[in-house]
């Protein structure tokens, strides 16, 4: 029931928000934010470490079909649970010194995708998880069309049209994946994903499912080349809805990779995993060079999330444990560090009104506090060690290298042109002769510093004590890969 209540909370505060008004609204959604942290902080502190799933709901949805509204945490979603309940708080915190139109609307959209994202990360049905998977959409197009910038219309449209294209190949590897399971007394067939983990496909039919699977799933990431939506998408959204795509959004591809590619199409993965590698090891590199070009903080902060998702869907199709380890502990450092990133771009942007690095400089003079928070989110983005990036990548680089010395090893470049990037930015715009733009710039309020707090002890906590989320996910992926080796030898 508690994964139920995760679900439902922010759906019940969200629509009770879209009938009030002025500065009451922000307060509310973030006291509901909250609760549903300190909901998501429960489950966490009392999940039993194990392959098993946990605080579990079912009921039938549309029983005479088989499918059925059921839900649970376990090993490989339990770190988004947290993610998605952490990160939302202080997303909302974060606009406390903003005013947005239509205040109720906007507060909702955010509970609302928040309460689809725990859908998504919860799901045990297949069909459950595409309603989420889709319903997560709507509100991020509302934020990005509603409040976004001057292009946001066209923009906007592009990343509609590029997810539902995607989402349309996953509905009909769910529809082929349903058929194919047997037919019950009470129900046609079945639409669980436990049951769709059973099926014994044949070489060609895992062969497009693979594709129609990792289409879908590459767009929401994105993996190159299917990521011409997402910088512009980042650029012309309100921060607020950046902070969420970036921070959260995007991890339902790399879920997804790990809930359905590798565990029913094995046979796909191992005829086709390397192309996939091939392709997150270009998108890491490509989007690493398109970052140091950049001038605009907010776009190359895209590209460096750009980047570092080709990291994690490559540590997963590694195939290894220490990849999959890696990925889902990368997931949630870097939900942590790039909502510490756009918030600072977001801060920068708002008392200069711009945010070319070449019209920022000399910002550290008058802004010991601000100067602070943004070294450590940075040198979080670029792994350093006792941060909470090394981890994660140390991890993924582990796994990759396992699979390929020459793939790791190019994936490896992603840990140089990173701190190339983020220390070119953090040069440009902190240090150097002040511009006319940032000579008065004033310092963190109370309520920016209290967004930074958090964030600033889960880098290093996730540094200094990984243990506290390895040992949650480990049962879990080793019992995942142990199937996923002992499925493919089967079906040889």
């Amino acid at each position: 029931m508690l994964t139920l209540a995760l679900i439902l909370f922010p759906v019940i505060a969200a629509t009770l928000l879209l009938v009030t008004s002025g500065d009451t609204t922000k307060r509310l959604a973030f006291g509901a934010a909250l609760a549903e942290l300190a909901l998501a902080v429960y489950v966490f502190n009392t999940f039993i470490p194990n392959a098993e799933s946990q605080f579990g709901f079912d009921y039938p949805w549309i029983g005479s079909l088989g499918i059925r509204f059921s839900s649970g945490i376990d090993g490989v979603s339990v770190l988004l649970v947290l993610l998605t309940g952490l990160v939302v708080p202080f997303i909302i915190l974060s606009t406390f010194e903003r005013n947005y139109e239509r205040p109720g609307a906007f507060y909702a959209l955010m509970l609302y995708m928040q309460a689809a994202l725990m859908g998504v990360f919860t799901a045990r049905d297949g069909f459950l998880f595409y309603l989420f998977f889709e319903a997560a959409l709507i509100p991020i197009y509302f934020l990005a069309a509603m409040w976004g910038g001057e292009n946001r219309v066209p923009v906007t449209f592009k990343f509609f049209v590029y997810t539902i294209f995607g989402s349309l190949f996953m509905l009909l590897a769910l529809v082929y994946l349903y058929y194919q399971t047997p037919a019950t007394v009470t129900a046609a067939h079945s639409s669980a994903i436990a049951d769709f983990y059973k099926l014994k496909l044949t070489p060609e039919a895992q062969g497009w499912v693979f594709w129609a699977f990792f289409i879908a799933f590459a767009i929401k990431m994105p993996i190159f080349p299917f990521h011409t939506w997402q910088p512009d998408t980042y650029v012309e959204s309100p921060t607020p809805a950046t902070m969420l795509l970036a921070g959260i959004m995007l991890k339902m591809g790399v879920y997804g990779l790990i809930r359905f590619i590798l565990p029913i199409v094995p046979l796909g993965v191992e005829t086709w995993g390397q192309l996939a590698i091939i392709l997150s090891v270009i998108g890491i590199i490509y989007g690493s060079i398109i970052a140091i070009r950049q001038r605009d903080m907010k776009r190359l902060i895209a590209y460096s999330s750009f980047s570092h998702v080709g990291l994690m869907a490559a540590g997963v199709f590694s195939q290894t444990e220490t990849g999959m380890q890696g990925a889902l502990v990368q997931m949630l450092a870097h939900g942590i560090n790039v909502v510490g990133m756009f918030f600072v771009a977001d801060i920068i942007f708002s008392r200069t009104n711009t945010r070319q690095l070449d019209q920022l400089g000399g910002i550290t003079r008058t802004t010991p506090k601000l100067t602070v928070y943004f070294m450590i989110m940075l040198l979080g983005s670029v792994a350093l060690p006792l941060t909470n990036g090394f981890i994660g990548e140390f991890l993924l680089l582990h796994g990759v290298f396992t699979y390929n010395n020459y793939l790791g090893l190019a994936a490896g470049f992603t840990i140089i042109f990173g701190a190339v990037y983020m220390l070119r930015m953090f040069q440009k715009s902190m240090f150097g002769p002040s511009s006319s733009r940032t000579e008065s710039f004033a310092d963190l309020t109370s309520s920016e510093s209290w967004v930074f707090v958090p964030l600033v002890v889960m880098v290093f906590w996730m540094g200094v004590y990984p243990q506290t989320f390895l040992k949650v996910t480990e049962p879990a992926v080793a019992n995942l890969m142990k199937y996923v080796g002992t499925t493919a030898v089967s079906l040889k």
